[in-house]
């Protein structure tokens, strides 16, 4: 058996590990993990979607390029949370270790860990295209908090929306040099 027969055949275990891994990083992790629909939970939907796709195009040696759309739609889920770069990020290099931990326990095809050189090149190819579009993301988002204040529409909002957070620190800011 080989290593693309060993994906095809511990895909959805695999998948479902990671996808439990990565959803297990927010805080609500308990709600993201029990509800797959996209509309009851966008963030698990999306995610259990994304990460489907990516191992498919993982699994098969795809062009890196081709990853750009399923970490596409994690990256700009992650990045509007309140997580470092390495912690959004640090999830996408989490299968490796999965793959590795599930190839190991199966006897018949634990020769196969020494066959994934291939595999796991294409995942951190992947982190790294995962890393520029978290950070396009960021810098889209501080984009938009910029023209907020600017065009005065931050006033608009008094909940606890970045924006508003931002102005109040702002504010806080003006104070202590004054």
């Amino acid at each position: 058996m080989g290593l693309a027969e060993a994906f095809r055949n511990y895909e959805d275990k695999i998948v479902s590990r990671w996808v439990d891994y990565t959803l297990s990083t927010y805080k609500a992790s308990t709600f993201f993990r029990k509800e797959r629909d996209k509309f009851a939970n966008p963030v698990g939907g999306n995610t259990y979607e994304a990460l489907s796709k990516l191992f498919k195009l993982l699994a098969k040696n795809a062009d890196p390029k081709e990853f750009v759309a399923p970490l596409d739609q994690i990256m700009r889920i992650r990045s509007i949370q309140e997580f470092a770069a390495s912690e959004a990020v640090g999830p996408i290099h989490a299968v490796k270790h999965i793959t590795r931990e599930i190839l190991d326990k199966d006897k018949e095809r634990r020769h196969l860990i020494a066959e994934l050189y291939e595999f796991e090149f294409a995942v951190d190819m992947a982190v790294l295209a995962a890393f520029d579009l978290y950070m396009q993301c960021r810098e889209q988002l501080y984009k938009v908090r910029i023209q907020e204040i600017k065009s005065g529409s931050h006033i608009l909002t008094d909940s606890k929306c970045p924006s508003n957070l931002l102005h109040r620190n702002t504010d806080d800011f003006v104070k202590i040099r004054i």
